[in-house]
């Protein structure tokens, strides 16, 4: 482990998330000791927490983490997320047939237009939570926290496990709270607005943790770390992204630009932010800010975001969902390209999320220079 402690922060993104494995394959071959996990502060949320959970529970040996999550993304189908078969979905549509011609008589709502039960099973059976408190008792973890949003309160909850020296914080419309993490965390981080029901933690329901999250980047802060390793699911720096449009957006198209907002602006914004004020810390002498009795410090940030536009992706490979959610998603354009962003974060099978893998790969070994010296590795090539 490096005398640094380096967070690792995983944002949401559905099936977006299969690139943030990428990126981990990538690092782990950069690795002189791929048994040694480089970050021991992993922070995730919605997708991103149940790759950082993941993680965490096999965090004694980095490796065998990164090629648990490879095994389930290189051959992943929606299915083992969302129930895709005809009858289920023929249901849940007749459910919200029903609920919007006769809501008026009735009691009972469709909770989500998808049914996530699936993805309760599949994460059940491949983690055993107990181990991340192993992790952190012999060391090989400092602290993990899954981030969901509050339906009632509006907050932006932090659940974490951690070392005995971190303290729950509470800001504007952020809190953490300490817990043993358990599936609900990560069905709740991961309950897409709309997509996916939310889930009851204690008191509350709790959706998915990229809404309202005003700041992704603060628990890896919290939970102390002194430099943060990003790794997002958008393009960070679009030079195209005004273009002229004379069509009318499909439902599709409005959805997946509703869903960016959610995933994609706020950590941009966040870095930003983070950036400018190690800026301006770079600026004041140690001596001003003691004085002054600010408890900041400058943190060392990588980013690393795909290449090309994930939605470009996802429209090439839209034909490899089942037949009734290619049909669901056809009648609203989401089968097309100006809707392939809704179709991004749903595109639960391998042609899709193997080429995100391999992107995320391609995109970390072009920086591989970069990721050595921030993580200050000797190349795995070059290990005695």
């Amino acid at each position: 482990m490096q005398q640094a402690r380096t967070a690792l922060v995983l944002s949401g993104g559905g099936a977006r998330a299969a690139y943030q494995v990428g990126v981990l394959s990538a690092v782990r071959d950069l690795l002189p000791d791929t048994r040694i996990n480089p970050f021991p502060i992993l922070c995730g949320t919605s997708a991103g927490a149940i790759n950082a959970v993941s993680l965490g529970v096999y965090s004694e040996d980095f490796g065998d983490a990164v090629d648990n999550l490879l095994y389930i993304w290189r051959n992943f189908h929606a299915g083992q997320v969302y129930r895709a078969d005809n009858l289920g979905l023929a249901r849940t549509g007749l459910r919200w047939l029903m609920a919007l011609m006769f809501g008026w008589a009735v009691d009972r709502y469709p909770k989500s237009l998808l049914d996530n039960t699936p993805l309760r099973d599949l994460l059940t059976d491949r983690l055993d939570f107990s181990r991340i408190q192993r992790a952190i008792d012999r060391g090989a973890l400092y602290a993990l926290s899954v981030t969901a949003s509050g339906y009632t309160s509006g907050d932006s909850v932090a659940f974490f496990e951690g070392g005995e020296h971190i303290e729950p914080w509470k800001r504007m419309q952020r809190a953490a709270s300490r817990t043993p993490l358990k599936v609900e965390h990560l069905l709740a981080s991961s309950a897409l607005p709309f997509i996916f029901p939310a889930t009851k933690i204690n008191r509350e329901y709790f959706g998915d943790g990229s809404m309202r999250q005003l700041a992704p980047i603060s628990p890896a802060v919290h939970l102390g770390a002194e430099r943060i390793f990003i790794i997002g699911v958008g393009r960070m720096n679009e030079k195209d992204q005004r273009r002229r449009g004379d069509i009318y957006p499909s439902l599709a198209q409005v959805a997946g630009h509703a869903l960016a907002s959610i995933f994609l602006d706020q950590l941009m914004i966040d870095i930003e932010q983070l950036q400018r004020v190690n800026d301006i810390l770079g600026r004041v002498p140690d001596h001003v800010m003691a004085e002054m009795g600010l408890p900041l410090r400058p943190i060392e940030t990588l980013v690393i975001a795909p290449s090309e536009r994930l939605d470009d992706i996802a429209a090439r490979h839209v034909d490899a969902l089942p037949f009734g959610i290619r049909t669901l998603l056809g009648g609203i354009g989401g089968t097309k390209r100006a809707g392939g962003g809704l179709a991004s974060y749903l595109l639960f099978e391998k042609p899709y999320t193997r080429a995100l893998i391999d992107l995320g790969y391609r995109d970390t070994m072009a920086r591989a220079d970069d990721v050595v010296n921030f993580l200050g590795l000797k190349p795995a090539a070059m290990a005695p």
